[in-house]
């Protein structure tokens, strides 16, 4: 990785003599300073490569209708919604960009820095402006010796580009800090995404308002329009290749570890989409007794369990969230099948709950009954009746978690949305969740026959609902254990 002229942090001035003022230089790097020769040279023989003509992107009719539906709740507010900027890894290194939720729902921008904001326009109505940071200053060499400069990191849109994609007018976000400032009238803005928007706004929002707005927002995105629902049908289709690319070098991944099941999958998820949705779980044998295990630095053995949760995130952000539990060498044991025929039957009777009209819960509540009763049926809860069970919840020291969550453009979408709209709400067209039973059994659990210590198993699947009942979208991949072991076979040749 190249570091002569980074500096230790990019300038962004707002007037036009500052813009003017030489960058900043790293500490130690290898040139003491740029020559004036130099710094003249660098600021001409440059082609015109301003893009005209530019189509919108593909969601902006739907962005568009977003930020209408956001105008229509808070008349007469202004409105902020910040992308975010970009963390640091370590020293002088970041984390990839990831725009906020709230943000790119609105905009369909990605861009670090960003922000949107929506001014109103009396007592109704809101004018919609985008703040970003235009192409790379040639002037005072910030495109070639700023951090973020665009010989650096690639270049921006303009804004008059940035305009004709996005469907939004466009300003330079170096001037909004201020802007902000001296605003007056109720302002809302969404929170943890850009210290210095909050800085600004500090005396003129409060959280109550603030935390309103991000609440509508996460509410908003209960019911995908067809945009999202094609998006989200596209990330499982290509997390069904990346868990068949899986399958595929399990071989290898034995030879190694689950880092290479990782890696497989990742593989996938960045030719195909924007990244993974989320960290992989990778978790082989006993550590698929562990719900987030993503270490994935254990062994991979025949005989055993893999339990591959993964989920491949789409250029416009939207994940899927997929698990199977597979046999390593292909053919269950009897106990295994045993156990997940158990998982199995509960996500069947759990997609079967989802349709119009039915609660949130209701899903939930059918495959813990069917869970409660296996676990019964097998001598594990004494002489306990299912319904017993379930009223003191003890089928949970071996299903643990809810049977599913809203999906989107965050794994766990909509995480903020009131209680009585999510899981005491009602499940209407539109809505896409997951439905993933499970059943662990530690390594250490002394209350369940040795044979069973160890195995974990979660069949999960993304669910949307439709008119008359659901769509399983993500049912490329197989789930009943005979159809798992014939799958697993032909991939294996």
């Amino acid at each position: 990785m190249s570091e002569e002229l980074i500096p230790e942090t990019p300038e962004q001035e707002t007037e036009e003599n500052e813009a003017a003022e030489p960058i900043k230089q790293r500490k130690n790097g290898l040139y003491p300073g740029v020559s004036d020769e130099l710094a003249e040279n660098m600021k001409s023989g440059w082609a015109d490569t301003e893009l005209h003509g530019l189509e919108p992107i593909a969601q902006a009719e739907h962005t568009a209708a977003r930020r209408a539906a956001l105008s229509a709740r808070f008349p007469g507010e202004r409105l902020v919604i910040p992308a975010g900027n970009l963390k640091t890894r370590s020293n002088d290194t970041e984390y990839a960009f990831r725009a906020s939720t709230e943000y790119a729902y609105l905009t369909g921008d990605q861009t670090q820095d960003g922000v949107l904001v929506l001014e109103p326009t009396g007592d109704r109505g809101h004018q919609a402006t985008v703040y970003l940071l235009p192409r790379s200053n040639r002037e005072n060499g910030e495109f070639w010796l700023d951090g973020q400069g665009e010989l650096w990191v690639g270049r921006r849109h303009s804004l008059a580009e940035a305009e004709q994609l996005l469907g939004i007018p466009a300003k330079d976000v170096r001037e909004i800090a201020a802007a902000l400032t001296e605003a007056t009238g109720p302002v809302r803005n969404v929170r943890g995404h850009d210290a210095s928007i909050e800085a600004a706004l500090t005396d003129k929002v409060t959280a109550e308002r603030d935390e309103e707005l991000r609440v509508y927002l996460s509410e908003a995105r209960l019911v995908k329009d067809a945009f999202e629902i094609a998006e989200l049908q596209k990330a499982c289709d290509a997390t069904a290749r990346g868990f068949e690319d899986v399958v595929r070098s399990l071989d290898k991944a034995e030879a190694t570890s689950e880092r290479f099941i990782e890696g497989t999958f990742f593989l996938r998820a960045r030719i195909e989409g924007n990244d993974i949705g989320y960290g992989s779980i990778c978790a082989a044998g006993p550590h698929a007794t562990t719900l987030h295990w993503v270490r994935n630095d254990g062994a991979v053995r025949s005989g055993e369990l893999l339990l591959l949760d993964a989920g491949v995130e789409t250029n416009e952000l939207y994940t899927a969230d997929v698990t199977r539990t597979l046999p390593i060498n292909g053919t269950f044991s009897p106990l295994q099948r045993k156990i997940y025929d158990a998982v199995y039957e509960a996500q069947e009777a759990g997609i079967a709950a989802v349709k119009p009209g039915a609660t949130f819960r209701d899903f939930h509540d059918a495959s813990q009954r069917v869970l409660a009763e296996k676990l019964v049926e097998w001598g594990l809860l004494g002489d306990l009746t299912v319904e017993k069970v379930l009223e003191l919840g003890l089928q949970r020291r071996w299903t643990l978690h809810g049977t599913g969550h809203m999906l989107g453009m965050d794994v766990h979408d909509c995480a903020v949305a009131r209680t009585e709209a999510y899981v005491d709400g009602i499940l209407e067209p539109g809505v896409c969740l997951t439905v993933e039973p499970g059943l662990y059994f530690q390594a250490d659990d002394l209350t369940v026959p040795e044979e069973y210590r160890g195995i974990g198993v979660r069949i999960e699947d993304d669910i949307l609902v439709t008119e008359d009942g659901n769509r399983n979208l993500s049912d490329q991949l197989p789930r009943r254990a005979d159809e798992v072991e014939a799958w697993m076979a032909r991939l294996k040749g």
